[in-house]
């Protein structure tokens, strides 16, 4: 089985990215292209093998390409993203996609971002957020109750993805922050809750055995390996100016 990692370029336009909850902050667009290029070769030692798709210059927050598509082990749901700026990112994920998946489309009136959606087994926790909605909620239970899964909705408060308050860090743990959601869904899970000072610490990236945590949350990072999770440290400072961060940058796909 090989694992690919589905990555794309940092575009020259990020400075015109889509903003929600920050304020804008100059990007220095070497130094996030640097990050993001010791992100891909992060996701190589794990294991991946990264392959780029088409770059999209023009698209401020093209590089963000988890926001284009929900991968499972069957079929791949590609998203209608909640900005709608962002919709003409789809087809070239959906064509890399195609070769390894079944593909469902959202449909209007639904929206959907792929960092509002946590896979932990045959579970999707899906958040409630500005950038996706009930319909979406519902075309999913409609499309994946009879593949198994079993769809979990979550209200998100204050930030922008519900990955950016919950991810996978193990079979069964999660790094959580209690103040951007209900952790009620997550009580069959063994939670772990981020630092105080560093409450956009809760995004991390488990790749196979491997977990990429964002060097700027050292915090975090000590609790984390105190409950057993072994961390690969990565620098997102720039691409995090952008509502990103490390599960935004990569589809993972096993084929």
């Amino acid at each position: 089985m090989t694992t690919r990692a589905l990555t794309r370029a940092v575009p020259d336009s990020i400075a015109r990215c889509e903003l929600t909850h920050l304020t804008r902050k100059p990007i220095d667009i070497d130094l996030a292209r640097a990050q993001h290029a010791a992100y891909e070769d992060a996701l190589r030692a794990a294991g991946c093998v990264v392959e780029r798709v088409v770059a999209m210059p023009d698209a401020p927050d093209s590089v963000f390409v988890e926001d284009t598509a929900i991968v499972l082990d069957d079929i791949a749901v590609i998203t209608r993203p909640g900005a709608a700026s962002r919709r003409r990112e789809v087809e070239s994920v959906a064509a890399a996609l195609g070769p390894h998946r079944e593909l469902l489309h959202i449909e209007a009136p639904a929206t959907i971002d792929g960092g509002d959606v946590l896979r932990v087994g045959r579970r999707l926790f899906v958040g409630l957020s500005t950038r996706t909605n009930a319909d979406a909620v519902e075309q999913l239970h409609t499309a994946l109750d009879a593949r198994g899964y079993d769809l979990v909705p979550v209200i998100v408060r204050g930030v922008l993805h519900l990955k950016s308050a919950v991810t996978q860090v193990g079979a069964s743990q999660l790094l959580v922050n209690r103040d951007w959601i209900d952790v009620g869904p997550f009580r069959d899970c063994d939670l772990i809750e981020v630092d105080p000072l560093e409450p956009s610490a809760a995004n991390a990236l488990l790749v196979r055995e491997t977990v990429l945590f964002p060097s700027e949350f050292p915090r975090t990072a000590e609790r984390l390996e105190r409950s057993g999770v072994q961390l690969v440290r990565v620098a997102a400072s720039e691409l995090a100016k952008a509502e990103g961060a490390l599960t935004c940058c990569s589809l993972v796909v096993e084929t």
